[in-house]
C-alpha cells in the first residue's frame, strides 16, 4: 500500500490514535494484516509499519548471518523499541506510552503519509519543517529526480 496525505488527530487519554478511515479502507487483512508496528522513527516522530511489511523486512534483513556493525545497531535499536499495536473496532489503536514520551509527542499530532509507512510527528515542528522543506522544494526534487535516474540507469546495465 502506498500511504500519502496529511491528518491531523489526537491522541486520547489513553494513548489511542485513530488511523483514517481512507488509510483503513486501503488495507488487506491477507496482505497488509490487522495491526501495525510502531517504533522510534527519526527525531521525535514514531513510524508505523502495517505488520506484514514489518515483517518482511525483519525477514529481508537475515539474509546475511553476519549483519555488519550499521546493520547490527540499526537492527537493536528498532527491534528492541517496536511494538505491535492491533487496530480495534473504532479504528483506533493503542500507542505505548514510553514511544509517545519519548518522541515528546502531545495529545495533538499529524500523521503523515511517507510511501511504505505513516509518521506521527508534533504539527508544530512539522509545520516549521514543511516550511523548510518547501523552501528547498525544487533543488529537493532535483535531486530525487537524479537519484532515481541513476537507479534506472543501473537497471538497464543489469539486464
Amino acid at each position: 500500500m502506498l500511504f500519502t496525505g496529511e491528518y491531523e488527530h489526537t491522541i486520547d487519554a489513553k494513548y489511542r490514535l485513530a488511523i483514517p478511515a481512507e488509510i483503513r479502507a486501503g488495507l488487506d487483512a491477507a496482505k497488509h494484516g490487522t495491526a501495525f508496528y510502531v517504533a522510534p522513527g527519526t527525531t521525535d516522530t514514531l513510524w508505523l509499519w502495517p505488520e506484514r511489511l514489518f515483517e518482511r523486512m525483519a525477514q529481508a534483513s537475515e539474509a546475511s548471518l553476519l549483519p555488519d556493525e550499521d546493520l547490527l545497531e540499526f537492527e537493536e535499536l528498532l527491534y528492541s523499541q517496536a511494538s505491535r499495536v492491533e487496530i480495534d473496532k473504532s479504528g483506533r489503536i493503542r500507542l505505548p506510552e514510553r514511544l509517545v514520551r519519548q518522541a515528546s509527542l502531545g495529545s495533538s499530532v499529524v500523521l503523515l503519509g511517507v510511501k511504505d509507512h505513516l509518521e506521527l510527528r508534533d504539527p508544530e515542528r512539522w509545520a516549521r519543517q514543511r516550511d523548510e522543506k518547501l523552501a528547498k522544494q525544487a533543488e529537493i526534487m532535483m535531486r530525487a529526480r537524479r537519484v532515481l535516474q541513476r537507479g534506472r540507469s543501473d537497471q538497464k546495465g543489469e539486464r
